[in-house]
């Protein structure tokens, strides 16, 4: 398995001050470690639980980290700023669908995040609980990228339009104070 990548030390394509483009960042990000997920799966089914490098260790600790810190964040972004707005603009539907998928989202994790503690522990599913695991793993990765197509064809660009500039940029002072970060200031 190729070197790990830092997934959390990605720099942002956007930011706090483009908080649409913000979100769709961590799509990208949500992407990678989704990915790092199904080619951990691959290595342990090629591999097996012994990881002398360590780099199967590493992976779920990324992916691990990844989905307890960021994600987290991220729905909050979408709960507090986009779904209100979809809502306001009569799309109540599609708000509540985004809000379920993040509480099924929620509901799957605790099992892929058990895993993924084995393999950093080094007891890595084999034969059967791997092919279980990788099932949890495939069945949590579709539901976000189901989730992402509809926020990213439908939900950001309709809120967008609805939220004027000055409520986008109190949203992305918002994002940033959640996380600690500084808001980037225009001007002198």
């Amino acid at each position: 398995m190729e070197a790990v990548t830092q997934l959390l030390n990605t720099p942002p394509t956007a930011g706090f001050d483009e908080p649409f483009g913000m979100l769709q960042a961590c799509h990208g990000r949500v992407a990678r470690s989704l990915d790092l997920l199904g080619r951990l799966g691959a290595y342990l089914a090629e591999q097996g639980g012994d990881d002398a490098q360590g780099q199967a260790r590493d992976a779920a600790a990324d992916v691990q980290r990844y989905f307890d810190l960021a994600a987290p964040l991220h729905h909050q972004d979408e709960e507090l700023h986009v779904l209100p707005a979809l809502r306001a603009a009569g799309q109540r539907a599609l708000a509540d669908q985004l809000q379920a998928e993040h509480r099924q989202m929620e509901a799957l994790w605790p099992a892929v995040r058990a895993d993924l503690q084995a393999v950093q522990a080094g007891h890595a599913p084999a034969g059967t609980a791997l092919v279980a695991a990788r099932r949890r793993w495939a069945d949590f990765a579709a539901v976000y990228t189901r989730h992402i197509a509809a926020e990213e064809t439908q939900a950001y660009p309709s809120a967008q339009t609805t939220l004027e500039p000055p409520v986008q940029a109190a949203m992305g002072r918002e994002m940033a104070q959640r996380r600690g970060v500084r808001y980037p200031e225009v001007g002198p």
